[in-house]
């Protein structure tokens, strides 16, 4: 049975740009799928036909049962959207911003006013509840779009890059916001470029690079696809460097891996903390002094470089692909309000100049 968001063979080009390039997406009802990928991979052009935004130049798309492209006012209203930048009145305060969303929803004064004061606490800004946006900083304006996007407890939510832009205490407040949703039954499509991010919160995780997803699976699953543990050593002299790469070499199961300016020493090995245990012994015993040694599982990180051939470091600076901030910039160049409802904004389809830049 399909999950609550479900696409099949999604494409939509701009130009010569093949920004989706057949597409499958299923997401479970109550769980969360993170959509990893560099920038330019075509995480937010996806987001978009999702959220009725765009259309799909081939392809269907359904969503909490809805068609996307039949359908897209229904879609709407059974939906919140977080998108990349920050769409917030700036000359209303963060309580009236609230309200004001609250009120487009069709809740009563006294529910929107009850609701607003609610995330306002929630998400840290009841001190500056009636202060106008336009001192917000960019992490509290960032906090108020969420807010926004909240506003009615929407059953299937979708956040581009949601925690860009926020410091680690309110980054961490806002997984805790997305944990409590989730468990709550809320489905989550969520774009990232922080991997703990998607390693902490998503129950699956798509791979997007190109228009195409290229790997999918948990994050263990794929962890195990570049390979098991492995024993890293760090010498404390540059001439024991060799010596130590021979004993790796003895005890792993594959080839040595070696850092030269870092004195580190990696191998594959299957015997886990046994076959540590036996290596630091080995290691003592031909007197090779070490400053570091660790049994290690590989990362999402590992698995960025294995499958795209550059680090998530790489595409958190832009090498590449535009950098977040480019992306933002380009996000929503129609200034539509991100979990406001349809029908106060149906200009789905805009936006492409933008999303040839910055999908």
């Amino acid at each position: 049975m399909p999950g609550a968001i479900h696409a099949e063979g999604l494409v939509k080009t701009f130009g010569d740009v093949r920004a989706l390039d057949g597409v499958d997406l299923d997401v479970p009802e109550g769980t969360v799928l993170g959509l990893l990928g560099p920038n330019g991979a075509g995480k937010t052009t996806a987001v978009r036909v999702l959220t009725t935004l765009l259309q799909p130049d081939a392809g269907s798309a359904v969503v909490a049962g809805v068609d996307v492209v039949r359908a897209p006012h229904e879609v709407r209203r059974v939906i919140g959207l977080s998108g990349q930048f920050a769409a917030v009145d700036e000359y209303l305060t963060g309580r009236e911003n609230l309200r004001m969303v609250a009120q487009l929803y069709q809740l009563s004064a006294r529910d929107a006013k009850a609701r607003a004061a609610e995330l306002l606490e929630r998400f840290g800004l009841a001190d500056a509840a009636d202060r106008i946006a336009k001192t917000y900083s960019g992490g509290m304006r960032r906090r108020l779009d969420l807010a926004a996007a909240l506003v009615v407890r929407p059953p299937v939510m979708f956040m581009d890059e949601p925690t860009t832009g926020l410091d680690p205490r309110n980054r961490q407040a806002l997984w805790e916001v997305i944990e409590e949703l989730v468990a709550g039954g809320t489905t989550l499509l969520l774009t990232t470029q922080y991997l703990e991010e998607a390693d902490r919160l998503a129950h699956d995780i798509c791979v997007v690079d190109h228009g195409q997803v290229i790997a999918r699976g948990t994050a263990d699953q794929l962890k195990d696809r570049i390979g098991g543990e492995r024993v890293e050593v760090v010498v404390h002299r540059d001439a024991q460097v060799a010596v130590a790469q021979e004993v790796l070499a003895g005890a792993g199961g594959g080839e040595t891996e070696v850092e030269p300016h870092t004195r580190r020493i990696t191998v594959p090995v299957t015997g886990g903390a046994r076959l540590l245990a036996e290596v630091i012994r080995e290691l003592d015993a031909r007197g090779v002094e070490i400053d570091d040694v660790g049994l290690r599982r590989p990362t999402l990180d590992d698995v960025f470089i294995s499958l795209t051939g550059h680090s998530a470091d790489e595409m958190e600076t832009g090498n590449g692909g535009g950098g977040p901030g480019a992306a933002a910039r380009g996000a929503d160049p129609d200034g539509t309000r991100q979990g406001a409802p349809a029908e106060q904004d149906d200009r789905a389809g805009t936006g492409h100049r933008a999303e040839e830049g910055g999908r």
